[in-house]
């Protein structure tokens, strides 16, 4: 029997007749009775009598018992399992349901609970409580406290050792000097908001004053992570209480948080502190840093994500981060995970951890192989207010926590006014995660002193709640008297640690630099980043032959008795043609090869996507599955030339969580090529604020460098909207500061160039993200697959002249610029035609940064052109048009029109029938083989 859950606390309601019909036959004979119920019969009592007359009167008394027994029973269990429901956990106000577990609902008196021995509800109390009453009434201060416990949803052997945590394990006392450090970190948490709020009237800085306690709670996780000599602990949170935190946890110095205030310079002169700041910059509450830390002798770095205004997003972007800091890459095959590295923790508010899907997302991908990162530490700070909605109608439960119970979650409410209940439960939570390496969540639950902002005046829309606010004492207040009353200090004793506490605030303000920074144009701003696109040029891609022809061999080499599908095998096996027979090299076979050819550069690859093992259009292959035993084998951890390791999850069907991890990721294993695919192009949809708020501006906002690739498959094949276009001018329109790259490829050898490319680049200030379009129907095509010399000795092209025209410079008339997969299709039309000597395809495989350079070169040879279009399959108001066409035009005269030939305007991105798609792209090919721009059935523009 285990201390919690007695085998008999079942019998109760429709199950008590089963104990008493077990109790009639232990009477007849005890052997025929399970022996765990012979042994509560025996403890009960076997009726002793004379008389048969009497030993009925017994059997009544035995049988009351037991259905005492039985509600007794249910009564410890409904405390367990409901007494957060009547919790100290709200600091403004009572909670209602008083009588939830009075004995009389119970059909109990305190006479026949005491009757029940106290072991039977805790075998361990047995030496500290006289009988089950008492027993009760301890449970009922455990469970109704200023700690809300709901553990019961979780696994057996997790339930049995948080029970035992909660019920048996003693609650380390606060000794005099711990009690005097919370003190102390609580008078920095207050007086610097109270200074800041006195200093800088009005300005915004999300004030954490009503969940004060967050900062101890944090610094409590920091120091026990460096206890068990945790490396890096990552953060995410959004703006409330960021700019305590920074100065509190991260130590970043006050100077520095006053200076962003006053706009007067700064200079770090700390080693261990780490900020950056990119081109253009961010708001102060949105900004990082990441700090050396000396904690208990021993060192921990503590790193603060920056965050946008999208609350929730940062923290797939930490998990990813930690994930990376977890993870030893140095060798071949996946790498090799050591969760006791590094703890995410994640700060939540209320309203948006019940309210951001993105939430839900992490909870679903926390214990998969290719996302888990040994269970999260996630901190609700419950102000019960989000902006000016109050909780009845920002969801739809009871608590904002409860999202994580269907997760298997153990969530811990606790009241933010009591100080040290919120230290004892940060330990249990840590204690949780290092035991289970599972996720667990602290509903911190406070207030919000003042607005949303500072500038917010909450009364006009929160009236009732901010009456109880401003009648309600500040928590320095609270545990200054509790300290008091407890003797453990003078009041001239906690008035000094108050007093040294402000002298440091105003001692870092008189500090201040005098100069002020004299604000700059947009432009002088950008002027100050320089770019090395002729660097980027340099690189070598190429790799030799014999190189190529080692990695291919290992790659379709696989365990002996493994039994690879059939079908497949020979589809692989014909890869052997490229060296043997002089085959081409499709797009899928030149993608391994890169790959195989970076990772034995030293150079470690991550792949996630949905379906990226198979890949989506079954052209990938990498991950084979024993069709036999089903057991799965990746091609690439065969390569012995390989000194770094390859890893390919398939994803959890999320965009949005996913892509922010390979983006945080990135950041955390800067050496590293991360590619995150999608499905289909379009599904990147769903992960739009990941590439918004981080992958496209993060460098000019916050000066973070990633090389992270997205691989977006686009093309139309007549699939319909949602499967043609991976909305190619969203990536475009974002375009600038030569924040990334985008490509619409045409050729396997350019794909090969180019992601050798980005691997090149890594970890050196050349690097920037990559988003590429990559292709459907293409993955197969003859036409986009290259000879053996194009990857031995050529090179990335940024544009590629159609080399079955313009043979006769003189005759060329008509220039036609496009783009990935039509230029393989309009290639095809004039391959095998000869009376096209006045036509020239130019294709643009690299859309930004725009390749004028390559471009003006190229058109100098064509002196006679009398027309010039753009030509794409999107639609006018879609694709690169909007984009290209200002570019294209200033490289002509004026009085030569680049005309725009493609789909019309249209508000879905293609045609759903597949008849009607055909008779389209058709047309758009004959405009491009038509000499004449005013052909009749042009599209008007």
């Amino acid at each position: 029997m285990n201390n919690f859950q007695s085998p008999w606390s079942e019998f109760s309601g429709p199950n008590l007749g089963y104990l008493l019909e077990q109790y009639d036959l232990y009477l007849q004979s005890p052997e025929i009775v399970d022996e765990s119920l012979a042994e509560l019969f025996a403890k009960w009592g076997q009726p002793k009598a004379s008389s048969r007359q009497e030993v009925k009167g017994s059997e009544a008394s035995i049988i009351q018992n037991l259905k005492n027994l039985s509600l007794v029973l249910k009564l410890a269990a409904d405390i367990r399992e409901r007494g957060h429901l009547l919790a100290d956990i709200y600091p403004l106000e009572d909670r209602e349901n008083k009588d939830l577990f009075l004995l009389e609902r119970y059909g109990l008196t305190e006479e026949t609970v005491r009757e029940v021995p106290s072991e039977l509800i805790c075998s361990e109390w047995k030496d500290e409580v006289a009988d089950g009453f008492e027993a009760i009434q301890k449970l009922l201060t455990i469970y109704t406290g200023k700690i809300g416990y709901e553990v019961l949803h979780v696994e057996p052997g997790e339930r049995e050792w948080l029970l035992e945590q909660i019920e048996i394990e003693k609650a380390e006392v606060l000794t005099v000097d711990r009690k005097k450090q919370l003190l102390r970190k609580l008078y920095e948490t207050e007086g610097f908001e109270q200074y800041l709020h006195r200093t800088y009237v009005g300005a915004k800085r999300f004030s954490v004053e009503g969940l004060e306690m967050l900062i101890p709670s944090i610094e409590e996780l920091v120091s026990l992570s460096a206890q068990e000599q945790v490396e890096d602990i990552a953060i995410s949170m959004a703006h409330r209480g960021r700019l305590n935190v920074l100065a509190h946890v991260i130590k970043k110095p006050y100077e520095a948080i006053f200076s962003q205030f006053q706009h007067v310079k700064w200079l770090n002169e700390s080693e261990d502190y780490l900020e950056t700041s990119g081109s253009t910059g961010d708001v102060k509450y949105h900004m990082g840093g990441k700090k050396k830390r000396i904690v208990d002798d021993r060192q921990i770095n503590v790193t603060l994500a920056y965050n946008p205004s999208h609350l929730e997003y940062a923290g797939a972007v930490v998990e990813g981060v930690v994930r990376a800091l977890q993870e030893n890459r140095d060798q071949k095959g996946y790498p090799v995970q050591d969760t006791s590295k590094a703890i995410p923790l994640l700060i939540h508010g209320d309203a948006a951890f019940a309210g951001q899907g993105v939430v839900a997302e992490m909870f679903n991908f926390a214990g998969t192989n290719a996302y888990q990162t040994g269970g999260t530490m996630h901190i609700i700070a419950n102000n019960r207010i989000g902006f000016t909605t109050e909780g009845r109608d920002s969801r739809s439960t009871l608590y904002s926590s409860d999202l994580a119970k269907g997760y298997g979650v153990p969530v811990f409410h606790v009241n933010a006014d009591d100080p040290e209940a919120c230290i004892r439960v940060m330990k249990l939570a840590f204690a949780y995660r290092q035991a289970f390496r599972k996720d667990v969540v602290i509903d911190l639950i406070g207030y919000r002193r003042l607005g949303h902002n500072e500038m917010d005046e909450p009364m006009a829309t929160n009236p009732l709640i901010y009456q109880l606010v401003r009648s309600h004492p500040t928590i320095t207040e609270l545990y200054k008297k509790q300290l008091l009353a407890e003797k453990s200090f003078t009041e001239d004793e906690i008035n000094a640690v108050q007093s040294e506490v402000m002298a440091e605030i105003k001692g870092a303000a008189e500090r201040m630099s005098p100069d002020h920074d004299e604000p700059l144009y947009i432009s002088e701003l950008q002027e100050k980043v320089v770019y090395n696109e002729k660097a980027l040029l340099e690189i070598d891609t190429t790799v030799e032959a014999e190189t190529l022809v080692s990695i291919n061999k290992s790659l379709l080499k696989w365990p002996e008795n493994f039994n690879t599908f059939g079908k497949l095998e020979k589809i692989l096996m014909r890869r052997l043609d490229v060296f043997e027979k002089k085959a081409k090299i499709d797009w899928s076979h030149a993608e391994a090869l890169a790959y195989g050819t970076i990772i034995k550069d030293g150079i470690p690859i991550r792949l996630t996507g949905q379906d990226s093992e198979r890949g989506t259009f079954s052209h990938r292959n990498i991950v084979l599955s024993d069709e036999l035993a089903g057991n799965k084998y990746c091609t690439l951890h065969q390569i012995d030339s390989a000194n770094a390791s390859f890893a390919v999850h398939n994803s959890t069907l999320t965009e949005t969580a996913t892509l922010g991890f390979e983006y945080g990721y990135n950041l955390g294993a800067p050496e590293t090529l991360v590619m995150w695919e999608a499905q289909f192009g379009d599904f990147a949809n769903c992960a739009q604020v990941i590439a918004d708020q981080f992958i496209s501006s993060a460098k000019a906002k916050w000066g973070q460098n990633s090389g992270l690739v997205l691989l977006l498959p686009h093309g139309y094949e007549g699939q319909g909207p949602e499967h043609s276009s991976a909305r190619l001018e969203r990536y475009l329109q974002l375009s600038a500061e030569n924040n990334w790259s985008v490509a619409n490829l045409s050729s396997s050898a350019q794909y090969f160039h180019l992601l050798r490319r980005q691997a090149a680049t890594l970890n050196t200030d050349l690097v920037k993200p990559l988003v590429l379009m990559t292709p459907k129907s293409l993955l197969r095509h003859q036409s986009a697959a290259a000879e053996l010399n194009e990857f031995t000795s050529g090179e990335f092209h940024p544009i590629i002249e159609e080399p079955n025209l313009g043979a006769n410079l003189e005759k060329v008339e008509k220039i036609v610029i496009c783009s990935g997969r039509l230029a393989v299709e309009l290639s095809d039309q004039v391959s095998k035609k000869d009376q096209y000597e006045w036509l020239q395809i130019i294709r643009i495989e690299e859309l930004y940064p725009f390749p004028e350079k390559q471009i003006l070169e190229c058109l100098s040879k064509y002196k006679n052109v009398k027309e010039v279009s753009w030509t794409q399959e999107e639609p006018k108001n879609m694709g690169a048009w909007s984009y290209i066409a200002p570019k294209l035009q200033g490289l002509f005269p004026d009085k030569l029109r680049v005309e725009y030939n493609g789909r019309p305007e249209m508000s879905s991105p293609s045609e759903g029938d597949p008849a009607v798609h055909k008779k389209e792209q058709q047309r758009i090919i004959n405009n491009v083989l038509t000499l004449t721009a005013a052909s009749k059935d042009k599209v008007k523009q």
